[in-house]
């Protein structure tokens, strides 16, 4: 029945992230509010909130593994989406049509997994107010990064939102919603994407209980698979929809999302600072996505090239470092 369970609640997940990317669509088109900022912001905490319940369930428990990896291995997960429909929709050229004020989120997010290898090589089992301060180090930077993002002048030589829409792009079905009934459904499906997210990981961990395999594998690969689903979906709908720079915002927003996650779950994890509890193999994951995440970040800002080689190959590099990540942590 787990598998039952499992297969239904990532059919929920699949339908409420469709739906939930079309209400973020309209709002990015009807409000002051553009795609990327919808899809940093909006977008990214709303597909965030399953890795919350999840790494806030398994820190109360005192599975740090499961709280940690599964932050990590979403980041992990999310870049792969990001360069999996990349190539997939290799005539569409996304990171290359994409604002290059991404730069800053990306730039961000390689700061902050810096900052977790470090505390995950270090190891300091130091505490203040019961967050680790390695915990707290990343949550300030965290909000420091944002408050310094919001200030920073715009890279685009061009109106972003002035770029011709994709005439083979699908129409909205719900764009004929107004800003603020888009804004009461987004949340309304949010809190569902929010409870079919936390089914998806509470069944992928029985899942990996009835077939034996690690903690460290699970909370890296198939809990965090299972609850970056909706940003997987999410994407997808954005990239129909031709919103290239929400698209890229829901996935580089996530991921410096996740980071604040494991922040909030030190508290929860009662056993001391909870990075210090994890084992070895998340030093693979972290390490993975930190030159994934540079790998994404060049492709954003790097001229424009007529060769669809030379375009495609910071892509297939980091869906080939996803599989040797895997490999690797499969094999710790």
């Amino acid at each position: 029945m787990v598998f039952i369970y499992f297969l239904l609640a990532a059919a929920v997940t699949v339908l409420a992230a469709i739906k939930l990317s079309q209400y973020a669509d309209v709002i990015s088109e009807k409000s002051a509010m553009g795609g990327m900022m919808v899809g940093t912001l909006l977008l990214a905490g709303a597909t965030s909130l399953p890795e919350i319940s999840t790494s806030f369930s398994a820190a109360a428990i005192g599975n740090a593994d499961i709280a940690v990896g599964n932050m990590i291995g979403s980041n992990l997960f999310n870049l792969f989406i990001l360069a999996g429909f990349d190539l997939l929709l290799n005539r569409r050229r996304m990171l290359e049509r994409a604002s290059k004020d991404h730069t800053y989120s990306s730039l961000l997010g390689i700061f902050l997994t810096v900052l977790l290898l470090l505390a995950l090589w270090l190891r300091t089992d130091v505490t203040f107010l019961g967050i680790g301060l390695d915990s707290l180090a990343i949550g300030i930077s965290y909000i420091v990064g944002m408050l310094i993002i919001n200030k920073l002048p715009n890279l685009d030589t061009i109106d972003m939102d002035d770029e011709p829409v994709d005439a083979e792009a699908p129409k909205n079905p719900s764009a004929h919603l107004s800003p603020k009934h888009a804004g009461i459904r987004f949340a309304i499906v949010a809190v569902i994407i929010m409870a079919a997210g936390t089914a998806l990981s509470i069944t992928g961990d029985e899942i990996a209980v009835v077939t034996g395999i690690g903690s460290s594998f699970v909370g890296s690969f198939l809990v965090a698979a299972a609850t970056s689903l909706p940003e997987a979906i999410s994407v997808f709908v954005a990239l129909r929809l031709s919103n290239v720079n929400m698209a890229v915002g829901a996935v580089l927003g996530s991921n410096i999302f996740n980071m604040v996650i494991l922040a909030l779950s030190d508290p929860i994890y009662v056993e001391g600072s909870i990075i210090s509890g994890v084992s070895g193999a998340n030093v693979i994951i972290a390490s993975a996505v930190l030159v994934m995440s540079v790998l994404v970040m060049f492709s954003l800002y790097r001229p424009k090239t007529a060769s669809t080689w030379a375009y495609s190959v910071p892509s297939i590099l980091v869906v080939l470092l996803y599989f040797v990540a895997s490999y690797l942590n499969f094999t710790y």
